[in-house]
């Protein structure tokens, strides 16, 4: 595991972003923590774009709470994408003309969002009050409203995400 911050020397700009880039792309197995001091929208999407797994963005805010930064950690470990609410919030007020997210129900982009978040389908149920049977009914709809279809090369929860993240 590492743990970055974007800014990092020599010229505290993006250095981390690059290393964290790096390391995946030599190393898949190894899952990243990037911290930021800033919503930075483009450096979250070109960090998971590519290697999705493992991968995780949290403001430096979130670091106060170490029950946050803990299980960001162990959801990494596990596979997981881990990206600041903050940030997704953010990249809900976007825009698109053609918004595939438009044909989800309330309780479909409620649930996309919190898989956004990186929780479990258990946490999503516990969250909102429903079974979690009922979570994977509706990440099932999720999957077939965004046309993205069972396949051994790809992960359906990740470019769920990442549809949702472009919107």
């Amino acid at each position: 595991m590492a743990l970055v911050d974007i800014r990092m020397p020599p010229t505290h700009t993006d250095e981390g972003l690059v290393v964290a880039k790096r390391i995946r792309s030599e190393h898949p197995s190894v899952a990243v923590l990037v911290l930021s001091q800033y919503v930075e929208p483009t450096y979250a999407m070109d960090l998971i774009r590519d290697h999705p797994e493992r991968v995780g963005y949290l403001l430096k805010e979130r670091v106060v709470d170490i029950a946050t930064v803990v299980d960001a950690l162990r959801r990494l470990v596990d596979g997981e994408t881990v990206i600041d609410p903050t940030l997704v919030a953010r990249l809900l007020r976007r825009q698109r003309r053609s918004d595939p997210i438009a044909t989800l129900s309330h309780r479909e982009h409620q649930v996309l969002e919190l898989i956004a978040e990186g929780l479990s389908n258990r946490a999503i149920a516990e969250r909102v009050s429903i079974t979690e049977r009922t979570v994977e009914a509706h990440v099932t709809q999720i999957f077939q409203k965004l046309g993205l279809h069972d396949s051994p090369d790809q992960h359906r929860r990740v470019l769920a995400v990442l549809t949702f993240l472009r919107s």
